[in-house]
């Protein structure tokens, strides 16, 4: 899987596995919540597939973050009311 541009902002295992823990997740609700397969979550948690290091995406780095933060879901940014 492909690297992120800077290691340090980079989630590691022990760090997907705190913030599941934190949110009082079982391994398939954070599947569930983050549109993932429960596999993928054992992989982010162990570091490894196959005997190969993986890296956990921005955009599930950003999606646990809004989670987080209490954001179940995000449809855009709010649409302007027609006549004003």
């Amino acid at each position: 899987m492909k690297k992120s541009a800077d290691p340090e902002l980079e989630m590691k295992p022990g760090d997907f596995r705190r913030w599941r823990k934190s949110l009082k997740l079982s391994q398939k609700e954070a599947a569930e919540a983050l549109g993932l397969k429960r596999r993928v979550v054992q992989y982010y948690e162990k570091g490894e597939r196959d005997g190969e290091a993986v890296t956990i995406p921005k955009y599930i780095r950003l999606a646990c973050s809004a989670l987080a933060s209490g954001i179940p879901d995000y449809s855009g940014p709010a649409r302007e009311r027609s006549g004003e």
